[in-house]
């Protein structure tokens, strides 16, 4: 990190719908980076690339997985604005679709230079290509998400402090 320690690092998370797996993004990074004493120099928040579901909680089976190992979800879906590239450091898409759209909307070079996948912060070797979308999966895919968001979430701490 910076000289800079006042200043928070801010990080936006994107994936479709903001109801799955970026307020689950959210939600894990806000635990370990208060774990870690991080909470003042980490700014979070989460965001989706449609507006299908905007003012809606995240989707009740990823609230009931990410309860289980002790997450709160309480995001309430968003869609991402172009002033997001402004506000934010790193904003982070979850699957390669969403790295390409999130460039796309990016307003400047310098803009899309914030847009990075999830997994390129995986320890998991070797690396998964993306944190698939568990919408239209099982419990098992929620979770599996859930894993891959820990892993990540962790090697992002890692990365930046």
């Amino acid at each position: 990190m910076s000289n800079e320690a006042t200043k928070p690092i801010k990080i936006l998370f994107v994936c479709l719908g903001n109801i799955c797996r970026s307020p689950a993004a959210e939600g894990v990074m806000r635990k370990q980076a208060q774990e870690k004493g991080l909470d003042d120099q980490i700014e979070i928040d989460s965001a989706g690339l449609g507006n299908w579901h905007v003012g809606d909680l995240p989707d009740r089976r990823m609230r009931t997985a990410a309860a289980t190992r002790g997450y709160n979800l309480t995001h309430h879906a968003r869609q991402i604005t172009k002033k997001d590239f402004d506000r934010f450091d790193l904003i982070i898409g979850m699957d390669e679709e969403n790295v390409k759209a999130l460039k796309r909307l990016a307003p400047s070079a310098e803009a899309q230079k914030k847009v990075v996948r999830m997994t390129a912060y995986s320890t998991i070797r070797p690396r998964p290509a993306t944190v698939p979308d568990p919408y239209y999966g099982t419990t098992r895919d929620f979770d599996y998400a859930l894993d891959l968001l820990e892993d990540a979430c962790q090697g992002l701490i890692d990365h930046l402090f």
